[in-house]
C-alpha cells in the first residue's frame, strides 16, 4: 500500500525544490547577463581609447557595426546605436569594479534608460540598487525615474548586500528571459524550439521503439 505523501512533507520538499530552481535560474543569467555587461562594457572602453589615442572619428562606429554584424550574424547587440551606448556606457561608467559589482547585475535595457535618464553618477548606483532590492521591470524603473523617486527619497545606499534578485519579481524574470542574453549565447527563440522539436521527436522514438520491443516480447 503506498504511503500519504502529504504526511510526509513532499508538498514542502516540492516547495523547496521549486524555490532551489528558480535561484538557479536566475543565478544562471545572471551570470550570462554580467559577462555580457562587462562585454558591453569592455567594447566601449576600446572605442572611446582608440578615437582618442588613433584619432578615430565618429564613422569608425557605423563600420564596426557593420563589420561585427557580418562576422556575428546572430547577435543584435552590435548595431551602430548600441555601439554608441556602449561608449556611453564605458564613458560613464570609468571604475570597471563598479560596473562588476553593481551596475552588471540588471539586464543592459535597463542600463540603458538609466543612461538616458540620469547624469549623476549616484543617482544612477541608488536607482540600479532598487532595482535589484525591489525587483523592478523596466517599466517600473522608468516611471520611478520619471517621478524623480530619487530626489524624494534622499542618497545611495551604501551596505547594499542583496545580489541576487527575488525570483518571483518581474526583474528576474526579464533577466532570464533577456533577448540580448540569448542572442549572447546564439540560442534564440528559433534555436530554443529547434531543439525542443528534436527532443520531442527523439522522445516519440524511443517511446515507438519501445512498443515494438515490448510487442515482440510478447509475442
Amino acid at each position: 500500500m503506498s504511503r500519504d505523501l502529504s504526511k510526509l512533507g513532499y508538498e514542502e520538499f516540492l516547495g523547496e525544490l521549486k524555490e532551489r530552481i528558480r535561484n538557479a535560474q536566475v543565478r544562471a543569467a545572471l551570470a550570462v547577463n554580467r559577462e555580457l555587461i562587462l562585454l558591453y562594457w569592455q567594447i566601449g572602453q576600446e572605442i572611446l581609447q582608440r578615437q582618442q589615442q588613433q584619432g578615430w572619428g565618429a564613422k569608425v562606429i557605423n563600420r564596426l557595426a557593420t563589420d561585427l554584424r557580418e562576422a556575428f550574424p546572430d547577435i543584435k547587440g552590435f548595431s551602430a546605436r548600441n555601439l554608441l551606448y556602449m561608449r556611453a556606457f564605458a564613458e560613464d561608467y570609468p571604475d570597471e569594479q563598479i560596473v562588476q559589482q553593481v551596475v552588471a547585475l540588471i539586464p543592459w535595457g535597463h542600463n540603458v534608460r538609466i543612461l538616458d535618464a540620469v547624469k549623476s553618477p549616484e543617482e544612477r548606483v541608488w536607482y540600479i540598487q532598487q532595482t535589484i532590492q525591489y525587483g523592478w521591470s523596466r517599466n517600473v524603473l522608468i516611471h520611478q525615474m520619471d517621478s524623480q523617486l530619487y530626489r524624494r527619497q534622499g542618497s545611495a545606499i551604501t551596505n547594499f548586500s542583496r545580489v541576487l534578485p527575488d525570483p518571483q519579481s518581474e526583474l528576474a524574470q526579464q533577466v532570464i528571459k533577456n533577448p540580448y542574453s540569448f542572442d549572447f549565447l546564439s540560442l534564440g527563440k528559433e534555436a530554443l524550439e529547434r531543439e525542443l522539436e528534436a527532443a520531442l521527436i527523439q522522445h516519440i522514438r524511443e517511446f515507438l521503439l519501445e512498443c515494438s520491443l515490448n510487442l515482440a516480447g510478447a509475442q
